[in-house]
């Protein structure tokens, strides 16, 4: 047995997902699974940047590798490619450089939305979730609009390989000194509400979701990395909005308004469908199963706005473990990993502008604003993350009770 040929199918396979955006207990388990297939009893440690797997041969010679991981993209649908090539090497358990040709052909088949579907991604986000936050139509095209160039503007840093830091500071200026220019010219009406569903574009909905899960898992130390990340990003995002005002207010003498639309709950159901379709986009999720996700981000805002009259917090929670749910549900009918459901439905309620005026409020020097709102943001995050690991915990659970019950069962008949 090419012990080191194995280990380095097992790293490769790791690496991947975890470069796509895959948690990581699936980037650890995938790996221990693999090489459980071949008889190798492994131990893979698995943070943010960096991937680790030992073995110890059957002579007693320890086996070490290590891959350092580089930036985390969204790309969804290649974390459910890989996914299912971990289930056939495991299943029919080839030969290294059969599995290393089937990871070749895995990589050679990932597709990609082109650039116009990017950018209605981006314009449907934007302008969907602007109508969320009671935005008025004039202010959810401008949104839009201004998302639009957004991801323009993002593709084009993209593929520059710009720093994730001073990119989220230049996209958050850029959006928002757009949508104040526009409301300087009459065009829209309420430029705080527009700017606040444009930066849904920029919050790292994946990466807060991968960090609760994390946590959940018992991965404390990547959970907190990716909390220290979600803080950087919201950072940067503040900074970027506060030039821009600031810049706004010396050129324009605007300062935002308020055009409070009141939609009724079909239309907030209109704008939940149109944002979490842009993001479906924009995570590369593609056939029927993106339509799932989507329908999973209407039904977790159905619920919470249905319990939002006995208090916002309660509303969070339900609105999550319906979300949770129906992501574990959705996974083990398709066969699919939950994340792609998971993050599209729970979209709709992740305390975006919770995140993005509690950074805000520091900015401004506000501290005692910075811990009102932190600390309400801080509750919707714990009630979400209880409210997925109530699910995950169950699911977990029934998983191990009906391994156990086949195991009786095929104990009784031999």
């Amino acid at each position: 047995m090419d012990y080191d040929e194995l280990i380095e199918l097992a790293v490769e396979l790791g690496y991947r997902l975890a470069i796509c955006g895959a948690e990581t207990f699936r980037v650890e388990e995938s790996v221990n699974r693999l090489l459980a297939a071949y008889g190798i009893r492994a131990e893979a440690f698995s943070i943010p940047n960096c991937l680790i797997v030992s073995i110890e041969t059957e002579t007693g010679r320890p086996v070490t590798r290590m891959r350092r991981i580089g930036h985390h993209g969204n790309d969804l649908d290649a974390v459910e490619r890989y996914s299912n090539l971990s289930r056939r090497l495991c299943a029919e358990h080839p030969d290294p450089q059969t599995g290393f040709a089937w990871m070749a052909e895995t990589e050679k088949a990932r597709v990609h939305y082109r650039l116009p579907y990017v950018l209605l991604g981006s314009f449907l986000g934007a302008a969907g979730f602007s109508i969320l936050f009671q935005a008025d139509w004039a202010d959810c095209l401008c949104a839009g609009a201004c998302g639009l160039l957004a991801g323009l503007v993002g593709e084009g840093l993209d593929r520059l390989k710009t720093n994730p830091f001073f990119k989220t500071i230049l996209l958050s200026f850029l959006l928002s000194a757009s949508v104040y220019g526009l409301g300087a010219l009459g065009l829209c009406h309420d430029p705080d509400a527009a700017v606040i569903g444009g930066l849904m574009l920029l919050v790292p909905g994946l990466l807060f979701t991968n960090a609760m899960r994390d946590i959940i898992y018992g991965d404390i130390n990547s959970g907190v990395n990716r909390i220290v990340q979600v803080l950087l990003v919201a950072m940067a995002i503040a900074l970027g909005t506060a030039v821009a005002w600031n810049a706004a207010v010396a050129l324009w003498g605007v300062s935002g308004g308020q055009a409070f639309a009141g939609y009724g709950l079909f239309w907030q159901l209109v704008g939940a469908f149109a944002g979490c379709a842009g993001f479906s986009l924009l995570f590369n999720i593609h056939g029927h199963g993106g339509l799932l996700c989507v329908l999973g981000g209407v039904l977790g805002w159905l619920v919470y706005s249905l319990i939002l009259p006995y208090g916002d917090l309660t509303a969070y929670f339900w609105a999550t473990l319906v979300c949770a749910a129906y992501s574990e549900i959705m996974a083990r009918v398709r066969k699919y990993p939950a994340i792609s459901y998971l993050v599209v439905s729970l979209f709709p309620m992740l305390p975006g502008a919770g995140v993005y005026y509690t950074m805000n409020y520091i900015v401004q020097g506000d501290m005692s604003a910075f811990a009102r709102q932190g600390s309400h943001t801080a509750a919707v995050a714990g009630l979400m993350a209880v409210g997925i690991l109530l699910v995950s915990t169950l699911v977990r659970l029934w998983g191990v009770w009906q391994t156990q019950r086949t195991s009786q069962k095929k104990t009784h008949a031999g």
